[in-house]
């Protein structure tokens, strides 16, 4: 009988790996995650972690190879940048580039930020502590007033599920894509998961792509 069940390879907004259908708008990856006999063993492999598009110039990738980057999955952007990744800088150029830019201005810096300075800065603000398969415990959650919150960022509800902010108004997270819109909270704290640094960019001009369940 053949094993129907999907990989693990899809990412939440935590930045955790499911196994979950479909593949979503963006591969990317953290590193090698598996060990010699192919099984996930990792939730991540160093510092660099990057969205990349599904197909660039034929190249195919295998999806657990020992000793080769463990491609993950994600529903697009804005969970992407929740989880702690930025815009690939070889096969997401543009997207890069704009990243980049957006926070330079935010940080007031006279020359972009390079790859490596974007890699430690989200290294610094993604996770508390450890290694591991499950890090949504250890995830470094911050907060911000909110009416200020850029479309794109992720946040979370009182019960700590994870929405999108679209304008005046968020939608809740699932692997399918976003639902359940609600009105956006416009006084008191909320807490943000996007890193700080993704956050800057997409207040500073950076557009992320979004799934068009994200357009109700």
């Amino acid at each position: 009988m053949t094993d129907h069940t999907p990989r693990t390879n899809r990412i939440d907004p935590f930045g955790d790996i499911h196994s979950a259908a479909g593949r979503g708008l963006f591969t990317g990856n953290r590193g090698c995650l598996v060990d010699a006999s192919s099984r996930l063993t990792r939730h991540h492999h160093g510092d660099l972690w990057i969205t990349c598009v599904l197909r660039y110039r034929d190249w195919r990738s295998p999806l657990d190879r020992p000793g080769h980057w463990t491609p993950l999955f994600f529903l697009d952007d804005a969970v992407a940048l929740a989880a702690g990744h930025r815009p690939c800088g070889l096969c997401r150029r543009d997207a890069y580039n704009s990243y980049r830019d957006a926070v330079q201005v935010a940080l007031g810096l006279t020359n972009p930020p390079l790859a490596t300075d974007l890699n430690r800065m989200l290294a610094r603000e993604r996770l508390k502590r450890g290694r591991g398969l499950s890090r949504g415990g250890d995830r470094k959650i911050w907060t911000i007033k909110g009416g200020s919150i850029p479309t794109g960022t992720v946040i979370l509800d009182q019960f700590g599920r994870p929405r999108l902010v679209m304008v005046d108004q968020s939608l809740e997270f699932a692997f399918t894509g976003w639902a359940n819109p609600a009105p956006l909270v416009s006084a008191g704290l909320v807490p943000v998961l996007t890193p700080p640094t993704s956050f800057a960019a997409l207040a500073n001009g950076f557009q992320p792509i979004l799934h068009p369940s994200a357009n109700v």
